[in-house]
């Protein structure tokens, strides 16, 4: 099916990733319905969600983005993450066999844990580190049984580091920019390298699975094959700002299973999603930078 053609609903459609798809879906002509915690629709109430959904009259496809995702906060409050991303997913899935949804696409992340070989493919072993980790990594395994039980196509997009413009400022990138007119930036640890996604290159990955007409349960690294340390992004952001006269310290501070380097292999969006990002570093760290100075 086309994308014009497709009538899609997005949960989480306010959240930073959810408010570009939602635009992009739009450009391309797609009918999108949107739920969001900010809409007031929970997505662990299942009788608002319900009724919510059965006065739809369509759902081609059903994009599942709404989740706490924060790290540091799942493990403050455990409860609460594993209720809102597993109880949620859950729900959803059952919306999507009771309404007879052919499609689903699940925002996962990163599950392999500290990597045994690099670039990480999809057949590297699972290893939760963190309760978000852990509930993302259970609502996979509901979409599988979903999919073995009940037919239910499922596509699993596991996202490395996103950033772009709007990203919340607790996240690294958007943290660095936030100190970047004091002069003064404070971090932790300069060592962890990770594998920055841009957010429309994101986007895209998630219109290609949309269109993705292979039918059963797939999963899908998206990422650039390329990893940064904290220091090479903040000497990036220096280099390309051209700010003069910064000072930059570190705490040094090590997080409880902080994970040294991490890099993707996309081989398989390549083949089978036809996927492949467009933007650099470089390229989204200078978008970036001249939004901020608007």
């Amino acid at each position: 099916m086309k994308l014009k053609d497709m009538n899609a609903l997005v949960t989480g459609s306010k959240g930073f990733i959810g408010r570009y798809l939602v635009s992009s879906l739009k450009e391309n002509k797609v009918d999108v319905q949107e739920i969001d915690i900010k809409a007031g629709i929970d997505l662990t109430n299942w009788e608002h969600l319900y009724n919510f959904i059965k006065d739809i009259s369509k759902i081609d496809v059903l994009f599942h983005l709404g989740a706490i995702v924060y790290v540091p906060f799942s493990l403050i409050n455990p409860r609460m993450t594993y209720i809102t991303n597993v109880v949620g997913t859950l729900n959803l899935l059952e919306i999507a066999r009771i309404f007879d949804i052919k499609k689903f696409i699940f925002a996962s992340t990163y599950v392999y844990g500290e990597p045994n070989y690099l670039p990480i493919d999809e057949n590297h072993p699972i290893q939760a580190i963190s309760p978000y980790n852990r509930s993302k990594i259970l609502g996979e395994e509901l979409c599988k049984g979903y999919q073995q039980d009940y037919g239910l196509n499922c596509i699993i997009l596991r996202p490395f580091n996103i950033y772009g413009i709007g990203q919340n400022k607790e996240f690294l990138i958007p943290s660095i920019l936030a100190q970047l007119p004091s002069k003064k930036i404070i971090l932790e640890n300069p060592n962890p390298k990770r594998d920055y996604i841009y957010i429309d290159d994101m986007v895209s990955a998630y219109m290609k699975a949309a269109t993705y007409d292979e039918k059963g349960f797939d999963t899908f690294n998206i990422g650039t094959g390329v990893s940064y340390s904290v220091k090479e992004i903040v000497d990036k952001i220096i280099t390309i700002s051209q700010t003069k006269d910064l000072t930059i310290s570190y705490t040094h501070k090590i997080r409880e299973n902080e994970i040294s380097n991490i890099v993707a292999d996309i081989t398989k969006a390549r083949k089978k999603l036809k996927w492949q990002p467009k933007i650099d570093i470089d390229r989204g760290l200078l978008a970036l930078l001249k939004q901020n100075t608007l």
